[in-house]
């Protein structure tokens, strides 16, 4: 059986990263201008290209959007049967392509330019239409492809994407695009749930308390009226945080005592118990779980007991 020529993958993968490599070293005004444009933006950024320069726009539309900024993609080729009307003044164009002559691409430009919407390029020459209309040119100068025929866009795809990443991110970090924002654009992906915080799934009402000089079966009692979340609080007397009581400690409890019913809560709970604050995030709630505790104690800033975190909660929100 022949070898597998992973020289040849390795190859294509290292031609790639040297473009973008050497791309990176070659960044200049032209991005902190294109940057400038986008954060100045008052409407939209919409990203267009035509064949492999469209997927990439098509991929970095949606990342703009997913990191604070709204965008859309926009088709060149159904421009010209009306959809062009979606595009705005105040809008910012960014137009990917290679060449910088491709039709679809190069015949919105004048209609762009009467509209008044600023035009971003990302083409690989500064000498081409494209290049020579836009307000920002982002030149890629890409001398080589992978394709061995020199031919399919391969390494200037690659660069074009990480190029509309970095736009992405900067202009990002720019509008402190932070993780409650991004929870906010991701409700329903694994990502967006993940970065809820303890306050949005902690319960808060009707919390199973009870004083340390209440007795073990008064702990019980609690626990058991209290929607079966197999804890109790136990609070001193400002009504701050003592220590808890769990099923847990009830069992081994038992095995040591033969008054457990009779004996002061005080004297048995479990002090300094796993607690966590309100804007925790659910992924740091899971940390601190780590297998051991059910449940976990939310403090406020005055160290008493603002809610309750259990297992299920995390589990009935499917993040797990």
């Amino acid at each position: 059986m022949t070898a597998f020529p992973f020289s040849e993958a390795r190859a294509v993968l290292e031609m790639e990263a040297a473009a973008i490599v050497s791309f990176a070293e070659r960044l200049d005004a032209a991005f902190a201008e294109a940057v400038l444009l986008l954060a100045q933006c008052r409407g939209r950024i919409i990203v267009s290209g035509m064949g492999k320069s469209g997927h990439i726009a098509r991929k970095t539309a949606s990342t703009f959007s997913s990191t604070g900024s709204p965008a859309l993609f926009l088709h060149p080729a159904e421009c010209a049967h009306g959809d062009f009307g979606v595009i705005a003044p105040e809008d910012i164009v960014i137009l990917l392509s290679k060449s910088g002559e491709t039709a679809e691409v190069v015949h919105l430009l004048p209609h762009l330019k009467r509209l008044g919407a600023r035009i971003i390029a990302i083409t690989n020459g500064a000498e081409n239409t494209l290049a020579r209309f836009a307000d920002a040119a982002l030149v890629l100068g890409v001398e080589t492809e992978a394709c061995p025929l020199n031919l399919a866009p391969t390494c200037s795809t690659t660069v074009m994407l990480a190029l509309g990443d970095a736009l992405a991110v900067v202009l990002m970090r720019r509008r402190s695009f932070g993780r409650d924002d991004f929870a906010r654009v991701h409700p329903a992906g694994s990502l967006g749930r993940m970065l809820l915080t303890v306050r949005d799934l902690m319960q808060t009402e009707d919390l199973p308390s009870v004083t340390e000089d209440a007795t073990v079966r008064e702990a019980l009692h609690a626990i058991l009226s209290h929607r079966n979340r197999g804890i109790v609080l136990v609070l001193d007397s400002d009504r701050k945080l003592a220590g808890v009581l769990c099923d847990g400690d009830l069992k081994r409890l038992l095995l040591r005592h033969t008054e457990l019913l009779d004996l002061r809560v005080g004297d048995v709970m479990t002090k300094n118990p796993q607690t966590i604050e309100p804007g925790a995030l659910i992924g740091e709630a899971l940390a601190r779980m780590e297998g051991l505790y059910t449940s976990l104690v939310v403090l406020d800033d005055d160290s008493r007991p603002a809610g309750l975190l259990h297992i299920h909660d995390i589990l009935e929100a499917r993040l797990v």
